[in-house]
């Protein structure tokens, strides 16, 4: 079997089971995430050479606060501020340093403040109004769109090197590209779905293909830093659900804080 055609089966079966899980029932989405959570929590503890049994139960403690009681709001700002203040310092290192320091000295961090609120950030979408599931599954066709059109485009066009050090497949052409089909798409996603405002969608797409990409190429620090070329092995074609979800995962949490920041100016 060809490595597009596998690529393609896998993909397609992820999309099917997110799509389903996201309209079927919330309960099952929570499941589903929650699975993912544990793999991706696994995967990025084997990438950091670290083991711990707690993270996994932390996660479901925090799914079930952040879905099934009344958020208490500071705390809710307090976990979107340090999540916040992990991704940034991660980005600082990235375009700074030759290592990561957090990499090596502060693994419970990153797992709480980077891991595990990535994936809550995603769970809250639904639950946050009525009918946002559509929101969610909105969500993830633009990171899709910017992930493939990123690819197509600077496969084909790409001459200029985005972050060779990091990432030397990834290209100016392709990043312009990948942005410019993931705005086209949002705007597209608004005029079947009007749940956010046409502008809001469009703003979306571009934190999507930004924050995506940065996202990527933090994952691709951290494999350089292991020295291993994929995460896991889970995905024929992809490799491990934390290589498919590493652009969701470093977005969901200024995706969130948009949403939030959309209803309060609606």
């Amino acid at each position: 079997m060809s490595e597009i055609l596998k690529r393609s089966i896998t993909g397609a079966l992820y999309i099917i089971i997110i799509v389903s899980t996201a309209f079927l029932s919330h309960y099952l989405l929570l499941v589903f995430f929650t699975v993912v959570g544990f793999i991706c929590l696994r995967e990025f503890q084997t990438l950091l050479h670290f083991k711990n049994v707690m993270s996994y139960f932390s996660l479901v403690v925090l799914l079930y606060y952040f879905n099934f009681t009344e958020i208490y709001l500071p705390v809710l700002i307090a976990y979107l501020a340090m999540t916040l203040v992990v991704k940034l310092f991660l980005l600082k290192d990235l375009y700074t340093l030759n290592d990561i320091p957090i990499f090596d000295g502060r693994k419970h961090l990153l797992t709480l403040f980077y891991i595990i609120p990535s994936i809550i950030f995603l769970t809250m979408i639904p639950v946050y109004k009525e009918n946002y599931e559509y929101v969610l599954v909105g969500t993830f066709v633009l990171i899709w769109t910017n992930d493939s059109f990123a690819y197509l485009v600077g496969k084909n066009f790409g001459k200029h090197k985005l972050f060779e050090r990091i990432s030397p497949k990834k290209t100016i052409e392709g990043f312009i590209g990948g942005a410019v089909f993931t705005v086209a798409m949002g705007y597209l996603i608004f005029t079947y779905i009007n749940i956010l405002p046409w502008w809001a969608w469009i703003v979306l797409a571009l934190i999507v293909s930004v924050f995506g990409t940065l996202g990527d190429l933090v994952q691709s620090k951290f494999k350089r830093k292991a020295n291993v070329k994929d995460s896991g092995k889970i995905m024929p074609g992809h490799g491990g659900i934390f290589d498919r979800m590493d652009s969701m995962l470093f977005s969901s949490t200024f995706v969130f804080i948009f949403i939030l920041l959309v209803d309060y100016v609606s």
